[in-house]
């Protein structure tokens, strides 16, 4: 008899396009049938058939907390008691603008929205409106949602489907994006001598996470913020992944450096539809009701995802609190390269705050032409390995991964046992030498 997944995904193709609501999670990229995911707590989720996995995928970046943490639950209730939507402003909105505010320099003043998409895409207009300039430039490899002018070269789902495009997208709506290479310090350049005062403004990731984490090079963020100060350009920190989960300033605080806007999800909205843009006040009173730069949402400030959001950034700012997860990521990263070099293969990792990446290559990536340098059976075959262990990392060699507070010690050494022997049969599978010996906790101290 078919499984409760297999049912699922059968029922779910006749209705719905691919039988998902976002590519990737189609399992297109490493086959078989997808995990349709009942509940979640900690670091667990549990499937259909009630098998229990490790996450390592957490809605995303979204649950820095772990699943369901009782606190940000009870906020929930609360809020949706009081009502599910208004339509009309309420004081938590305006606390967790002052929260944002408070945490982040660079934000003087924040538009709350509903997702990362429509945080990036506000940005932008906001940047052309605010300068009166036609182009904007991103890097290869960076997903800033599925807004049309940004749908060139971009990570996450298309590249984990292997287009670099999207249909439906005309020409002349992308013609004034210009695509460089992440870490390319010397094209963003040679960029701004070409197109300098048609520039409107310079889209980032500071550490992407829609190629796999790639960090940027020494230099490489400072010299977009000298570039963009010296031709009158906004910078714009796309921080819907990294923001709250590499630090408790998020990329800028890590590196110290101030963009001009900047787009957060995911963790302010504690696992709920909330995102925001923010930035200098001179910018941000460009957008209506005080300028011209029209931007509007029905659900924007939504009560309840406000009520998620202020509860989880409470909880993040405990003392020590990003210290823990930055460890506990480490700790997952040195013991996955050790179970690379025990088991003869070429397995790399790398992590930040929350964020990690593994890649089937030697050595982490620096561009999006080695983050794409990978091999993607031997990611397929690892993945459903783990998978078969109760290890749910993302079903694409293209996405990061993502890291709890919830991920104590002995959850992670148990990852790590799982991975040894997936690897060791990866290895044995292709007539690898094998260095042979068990990953555990021992290496790791």
């Amino acid at each position: 008899m078919a499984s409760t997944n297999d049912q699922l995904f059968a029922r779910g193709r006749k209705v719905i396009p691919g039988g998902v609501n976002s590519p990737v999670r189609a399992y297109q990229a490493v086959g078989g049938v997808p995990r349709f995911l009942r509940r979640a707590s900690g670091p667990y989720v549990w499937d259909g058939e009630g098998t229990r996995y490790i996450d390592y995928v957490g809605s995303w970046g979204p649950a820095v907390l772990g699943h369901a943490h009782p606190d940000v639950v009870q906020a929930v209730r609360q809020a949706a008691v009081d009502g599910l939507s208004f339509g009309a402003p309420t004081e938590a909105e305006v606390v967790l603008a002052e929260a944002l505010a408070a945490r982040l320099p660079s934000l003087e003043q924040v538009r709350l929205v509903s997702s990362g998409t429509e945080a990036t895409m506000s940005a932008i207009r906001l940047a052309r409106g605010y300068t009166g300039r036609p182009k904007l430039i991103k890097f290869e490899g960076c997903y800033h949602g599925h807004a049309d002018s940004l749908l060139v070269k971009a990570g996450s789902g298309l590249l984990t489907l292997g287009h670099p495009d999207s249909a439906g997208v005309p020409r002349a709506f992308i013609e004034h994006t210009l695509v460089l290479g992440y870490n390319d310090l010397d094209g963003v350049r040679e960029a701004f001598v070409r197109h300098g005062d048609q520039i409107a403004c310079v889209i980032v990731e500071p550490i992407a996470g829609n190629m796999n984490l790639v960090r940027p090079a020494p230099g490489f963020l400072d010299g977009l913020r000298e570039l963009c100060t010296a031709h009158g350009t906004l910078l714009i920190f796309d921080e819907v992944m990294t923001g709250f989960r590499v630090g408790p300033q998020g990329a800028q605080g890590l590196f110290g450096i101030r963009p001009d806007l900047t787009t957060l999800g995911k963790i302010i909205g504690g696992g709920m539809p909330l995102a925001a843009f923010g930035g200098r006040r001179d910018v941000m009173e460009r957008i209506a009701p005080l300028g011209p730069v029209y931007q509007a949402g029905t659900l924007s400030g939504n009560p309840v995802a406000v009520a998620a959001g202020l509860a989880t950034l409470r909880l993040i700012d405990a003392p020590g609190f990003h210290e823990r997860l930055a460890a506990q990521t480490q700790r997952l990263v040195v013991g996955l390269r050790e179970c690379g070099r025990r088991a003869g293969v070429p397995l790399s990792a790398d992590g930040v705050g929350g964020m990690f990446g593994l890649y089937f290559r030697a050595h982490a990536p620096a561009s999006f032409a080695e983050a794409t340098a990978v091999d993607l059976n031997a990611f397929a075959a690892f993945f459903h390995g783990c998978l078969s262990r109760g290890i749910y990392f993302a079903p694409s060699a293209f996405e990061a991964g993502f890291v709890s507070i919830t991920h104590d010690d002995d959850v992670i050494d148990r990852t790590l046992a799982e991975v040894s022997d997936v690897l060791l049969t990866l290895a044995r599978s292709r007539a690898a030498p094998e260095a042979g010996g068990r990953c555990s906790a021992g290496m790791l101290r």
